[in-house]
């Protein structure tokens, strides 16, 4: 009896350890099934997330659009184009974080607008994402009924972020804002190479009246910089351009210089001037109004609170009529110009000022202030004062 109790009592164990093997993948599959969808809720209330922190009432494009284009809405098109900005900051912190496409914050950037990914820039310094290629994408249009792109909505639009504080690629971000801080250029930096190539590539797949190229902080920098070496080679990119950086110690340094120029000039003023003198500066006066009968007019958007980009909205004559801002106009012998729109909200901390999120809001109220500011002038100055015969024409397809 006893060795029959035993008998059945290491059956009865062995039995049980069996069934603990069998019910553990089970049970571990559970709980790989309860964290896959706690990380998705996680993601899904990210602050990032496209539904938490971006446009509301923002149109979706149907075949109405044929009709009557959404994208010839200033309001639409600014709103698009920054949400494109900040699907490149997220395919970034998508690739930091090793997020799948399952979970990837950065689509739901683009995807509403009927866009598609073609293509990333990437930094061969840190291998950090820093531009995208973003194309018209027709096979969801279609399926929206939507047989053809709407008038004015690019083809492509290459997209450029500005600098992300995260320690992966913080070192190369602030090498290049150091760049622009002391020469106001950066034309030495790998991503402005490689910038300038897509861009000019895609106006000669597309026509250049088919391509944007837009950016946000130091992105803004590298577009406008971007645009402005395609200009002089006649090839005009629409621009739009989110809180573009505007000071510089070259700036502060050629601002000395300039009030020293204008010192020199009102003490000239006060002496007898050759007859010589006076028929160059007519004749100066006549090719900088002649120069330049097609323009590049790149868009900006500005905040008075954002001491990075506030001072293009220093009108041109400042120089000349410090004691009387209020009453300056500006000038208008020069061909440089801009679509300046400024955005005012009293006073605001500097994050929310210099934030790209502010640009889809909608509370959010524009003034063009002004077509001409002392900036852009001195920026864009080089691209019409080259004799008519170097300038290149446009290059259409």
């Amino acid at each position: 009896m006893r060795s029959e109790e035993m008998a059945k009592r290491v059956g009865d164990e062995m039995k049980n350890e069996v069934l603990q093997v069998v019910e553990r993948p089970g049970r571990n599959q559970d709980c790989e099934n309860q964290s896959v969808e706690t990380e998705l809720e996680t993601e899904t209330q990210h602050p990032y997330a496209f539904h938490v922190s971006g446009p509301r009432n923002v149109p979706s494009i149907n075949w109405r659009d044929l009709i009557n284009s959404t994208w010839k809405d200033g309001n639409y098109k600014r709103t698009v184009i920054a949400c494109f900005i900040q699907a490149v900051y997220l395919l970034e912190l998508d690739r930091q974080e090793n997020r799948t496409s399952e979970n990837a914050l950065a689509p739901k950037w683009w995807i509403p607008f009927k866009y598609k990914l073609v293509e990333t820039l990437i930094d061969e310094r840190d291998g950090s994402v820093f531009g995208a290629i973003l194309e018209w994408d027709r096979a969801a249009a279609l399926a929206d009924f939507v047989l053809m792109r709407p008038s004015g909505a690019p083809r492509a639009v290459l997209a450029l972020r500005g600098t992300l504080l995260k320690s992966p690629t913080i070192r190369r971000d602030i090498e290049d804002d150091l760049r622009f801080l002391a020469w106001e250029s950066l034309k030495g930096s790998v991503r402005f190479s490689c910038a300038f190539k897509t861009l000019k590539s895609l106006s000669e797949k597309y026509g250049s009246s088919n391509v944007c190229i837009a950016g946000h902080s130091l992105g803004a920098g590298f577009a406008l910089q971007v645009g402005k070496a395609l200009a002089k080679e006649g090839i005009f990119v629409e621009a739009h351009l989110f809180n573009p950086p505007s000071v510089s110690l070259a700036s502060s340094l050629r601002n000395v210089g300039e009030k020293a120029g204008t010192m020199w000039k009102r003490v000239k003023s006060m002496l007898p001037a050759s007859t010589t003198e006076s028929q160059t500066n007519i004749n100066d006066r006549a090719k900088s109004t002649t120069l330049g009968s097609k323009q590049w007019v790149p868009h900006l958007y500005v905040n008075n609170s954002d001491y990075i980009c506030c001072y293009y909205t220093d009108p041109v004559g400042t120089e000349n009529n410090d004691a009387d801002k209020e009453n300056a106009k500006p000038a208008t012998n020069t061909p440089c110009a801009a679509k300046l729109f400024v955005f005012s909200k009293g006073k605001q901390k500097f994050l929310e000022a210099h934030g790209l999120e502010q640009w889809w809001s909608d509370e959010l109220e524009l003034q063009m202030a002004l077509n001409n500011s002392k900036l852009i002038g001195r920026q864009l100055k080089s691209l019409y004062s080259l004799p008519p015969q170097e300038q290149s024409p446009a290059k259409c397809r």
